[in-house]
């Protein structure tokens, strides 16, 4: 299958406001219609893909389609003196169309974020995998970590 990896713009808004709702749909049921939620995600994603944000995106492009994509989100660490670098990244929305998914898609929309964390002098990743993308993820270097706390 041939595609190409680029970073999102804000015209890829209402696609990619379409691949997360699908995404979504895939994990639980939406509470809400899926028009309504288009048209407010699209409105967010093409605000945050504007210059100077904190997100970044990535889109698999197959011919005129996106069928993957992945979110980053920079978070500025406070400032400390010890040489750590000033960035964590939150990794969300790794996402591949059914039909095209097991043909590289997802590690090349994961090497993409990679290389742009490398350059960018984020510290750490984080993310929250689902059964199925545990692989994908480690793969690429992520582990599971037992100094972690979360509360929800």
């Amino acid at each position: 299958m041939d595609f190409e990896v680029r970073a999102a713009t804000p015209a890829d808004a209402a696609e990619l406001a379409r691949l997360r709702y699908e995404f979504r749909n895939e994990l639980d049921s939406p509470v809400e219609a899926k028009a309504q939620f288009v048209g407010r995600c699209q409105d967010w994603m093409a605000t945050q893909l504007a210059p100077g944000g904190a997100w970044r995106c990535w889109v698999a492009e197959s011919g005129t389609a996106l069928v993957g994509t992945i979110w980053l989100q920079r978070i500025e660490k406070l400032p400390n003196p010890v040489g750590h670098l000033g960035y964590h990244g939150y990794v969300s929305s790794v996402y591949v169309l059914p039909g095209h998914r097991n043909a590289g898609i997802g590690s090349a929309l994961m090497s993409a974020c990679l290389t742009e964390c490398q350059a960018e002098g984020i510290d750490a990743l984080f993310l929250w995998p689902t059964e199925r993308s545990r692989s994908l993820y480690q793969r690429h270097g992520f582990t599971v970590r037992d100094d972690l706390l979360e509360r929800r």
